[in-house]
């Protein structure tokens, strides 16, 4: 039940019964010219009152409950009033020009930004927008994803062509100087493993047992048993390990001409590699099988779920909208608005989608009215519209029992000038 202002309405009573009562206490002063003067006054005044009340309240109900015709008008036409509502609304207060002018009116896109740069601020704004950043490295499907790569990872590695990368290698083998580190390093290796103990007595009874098996006639048999007796596998391997040294060391000389040799011939054989047609295409082959039986994806899925970790654990310390999401935001939006063409384009788009909006549900204004009005039954409605407009219609009573008052004196007066 809507409440009623009733203030006007006791303000209205109290104005018809003072007319009322003016003209009761007015009657036994008929006699005297101000009793008449007076009586007239206050019953013009009453009868102006009573027709006001009559008038006002045959607009929302029965004076007196009395079914008098062409009374209670609002109850009885509450069909045409809620069609006339709606139509008041949709074709003259709340056309779709109307809107279409208060929207183009509007910045929409300060007040976008204005909003965006006061609310991604707000608590609120970071701790969701960091929940989401985790939740979505959360949902990433990391086999799906592995296997994705995988793929891909294969089909690039399939179409590069040796033939394209090899001479680059070989080109870096020399200007880096690996040929000689990779002789270095040998040579290294080989000195080592000669001066060990065991290598001595290995090489020392293997030159021990090829003399034994070399077969010669006459003097040279004689000279070998002979040779063979005066040697053992200590002194034999011992000659061996030293000729083995000097050669390695002559062999680390930079100056060394037979180094120079060694590492000439092998550049040559490096630069040759360069247009070995039938060499790349063993390795092609070699390198297609390699890829073919090559399965990295439980390798990729490790690495992911590694950085997948790292990721979350770095969105969660505490300086990282601050430091990353904030300073990322104001700069796209700051980049936003300095470009005036993209600042109209999304004020146009904007207001267009709003606008089609509005087009597309116009009518639901009025239906949305309606359906609030008819759930209203006839005697709230009654109320409502009453009260809101009740106020000023209360006054139309004071005012036709003042009105009404005044002119009765002066009728009275013009009567008995006449």
């Amino acid at each position: 039940m809507v409440k009623q202002n009733t203030k006007s309405q006791h303000l209205a009573t109290v104005s018809l019964v003072v007319m009322a009562a003016g003209f009761i206490a007015t009657i036994p002063l008929q006699g005297s010219l101000w009793g008449v003067i007076l009586q007239g006054g206050f019953e013009a005044g009453l009868v102006g009152g009573l027709a006001d009340w009559f008038a006002v309240t045959a607009l929302f109900r029965h004076p007196l409950g009395l079914p008098i015709p062409h009374t209670a008008l609002l109850p009885k036409n509450r069909e045409k009033m809620i069609a006339k509502i709606i139509s008041m609304l949709e074709n003259d207060l709340l056309t779709k020009e109307s809107i279409h002018n208060k929207i183009d009116a509007f910045q929409f896109s300060e007040i976008l930004f204005a909003l965006a740069e006061k609310e991604m601020q707000a608590p609120a704004i970071k701790t969701n927008t960091i929940s989401l950043i985790q939740h979505l490295i959360g949902m990433v499907d990391r086999n799906k994803l592995a296997a994705i790569l995988a793929k891909e990872l294969k089909q690039q590695l399939t179409s590069m062509e040796v033939k394209e990368y090899l001479p680059l290698l070989i080109d870096q083998v020399s200007a880096r100087k690996y040929d000689e580190k990779t002789l270095d390093y040998i040579l290294k290796e080989i000195d080592e493993w000669a001066m060990k103990d065991s290598t001595k007595y290995r090489l020392g009874g293997i030159a021990l047992e090829m003399i034994e098996n070399i077969k010669a006639d006459g003097f040279m048999q004689f000279a070998l048993r002979s040779f063979s007796n005066l040697v053992n596998e200590d002194k034999l391997g011992s000659i061996i390990q030293n000729l083995i040294q000097k050669g390695v060391d002559s062999f680390r000389d930079p100056y060394n001409l037979n180094r120079k040799t060694l590492l000439g011939h092998i550049q040559q054989k490096l630069e040759q590699l360069k247009s070995d047609e039938k060499m790349y295409e063993e390795l092609e082959h070699f390198k297609s099988q390699l890829i073919a039986k090559w399965e990295p994806e439980s390798k990729i899925s490790e690495l992911l779920a590694e950085l997948q970790q790292k990721a979350y654990d770095f969105i969660a310390e505490p300086g990282f909208y601050d430091t990353y999401i904030l300073p990322l935001f104001n700069k796209s939006l700051k980049g936003i608005k300095e470009d005036t063409a993209k600042v109209n384009a999304l004020d146009t788009w904007i207001k267009n989608q709003i606008i089609g909006f509005v087009n597309q549900n116009h009518s639901q204004i009025g239906k949305l009215v309606g359906e609030n009005l008819e759930k209203l039954d006839t005697k709230t409605l009654t109320h409502l519209i009453e009260n809101n407009v009740g106020k000023d219609l209360q006054w139309i009573r004071v005012n036709g029992a003042v009105c009404g008052f005044l002119i009765g004196l002066v009728l009275v007066c013009i009567k008995l000038i006449f």
